[in-house]
């Protein structure tokens, strides 16, 4: 089912295109699984394009053509971004016959920031404004939560080998509970006891993730059951954690502005664009209609 925005058609392909990634970001994140949320999906997609389409559609309205130097930067950077032409073609679908379109939305994406940078040019917030944000946005500025484990790995070449040396590790993990010390026994049948037994401290991100949801779910003193990742079968002692605590106003005043005015950014965008709605014709057709087809196979997010 196409769009037709204020006389603009949007083909399917490109709100399919926004359902997928959205779709898939919530995969991502474990929040859904086959097809449970398509339909509430299909509606946030509905409605990023509405409001990509309109603010284009009132950029074009406010602001004349970029320059084509800025057109061919963007181009090459979003170019650079894939790797390479090839990279860029094979990711987003586009082809070299194309290029017109994907220049064409590139420039509307840039006329889109400039004209909300000039509905933005007026926020100077003065030090209390951001203080307040500050206090109000706490989430935004915490450290990293980060835990510390002591490590003993086992990565055994063959399939015959893998009940052994989980056996192996059950054993010692006993041994470990009736009070054997972990840096013996680790040294004694890790296949890493020659590098590191004890990890020292890290963060969500920089290990397996396997490992990770291990670790982050236990308490300082705690001992991991036998598990297995990608590397191997894992047996770990947590021995310390640094929970997430707020980064020092003072220490991070320029991150704190720069988060203000995205926020209140954003936050005009978004009244804009209700506004544009309130005023806009919008239409779902299933049928070809007599409707200029402007939107390519790509776009870029605005």
């Amino acid at each position: 089912m196409a769009l037709v925005i204020n006389g603009q058609r949007i083909e399917d392909s490109i709100l399919y295109s926004e359902f997928s990634e959205i779709k898939t970001y919530f995969e991502r994140l474990g929040n859904v699984s086959c097809c449970e949320r398509d339909g509430e999906f299909r509606g946030y997609a509905r409605e990023n394009v509405i409001s990509r389409v309109l603010l284009a559609q009132e950029a074009k309205r406010r602001l004349p053509p970029m320059p084509q130097a800025d057109v061919d930067g963007a181009v090459a950077k979003l170019i650079e971004q894939y790797g390479g032409e090839s990279g860029f073609f094979t990711m987003t679908g586009a082809s070299t016959e194309q290029m017109h379109l994907v220049r064409h939305d590139v420039e509307a994406d840039l006329r889109v920031r400039k004209m909300m940078d000039d509905l933005s040019a007026d926020l100077h917030p003065a030090d209390a404004d951001l203080r307040q944000f500050y206090e109000q946005n706490l989430d935004r500025f915490m450290t990293e939560e980060q835990v510390r484990a002591s490590h003993i790995l086992k990565a055994p070449t063959r399939g015959e080998q893998r009940n052994a040396v989980y056996e192996e590790l059950r054993q010692v993990r006993k041994q470990l509970q009736a009070g054997a010390d972990f840096d013996e026994l680790a040294r004694k049948h890790s296949d890493k006891a020659d590098e590191h037994i004890d990890l020292n401290f890290f963060k969500r991100g920089e290990l397996a993730e396997e490992f990770e949801m291990v670790a982050f779910s236990m308490e300082a003193g705690e001992l991991s059951p036998v598990f297995v990742s990608p590397f191997g079968f894992h047996l770990i002692k947590l021995t310390d954690r640094k929970p997430a605590t707020p980064k020092p106003f003072e220490e991070i005043g320029p991150e704190v502005r720069q988060q203000y005015v995205e926020t209140k950014r954003q936050e005009r965008a978004r009244k804009l664009v209700e506004e544009l709605k309130a005023h806009a014709t919008i239409e779902e057709v299933a049928d070809a209609v007599n409707a200029p087809e402007l939107s390519p196979a790509w776009t870029p997010n605005s």
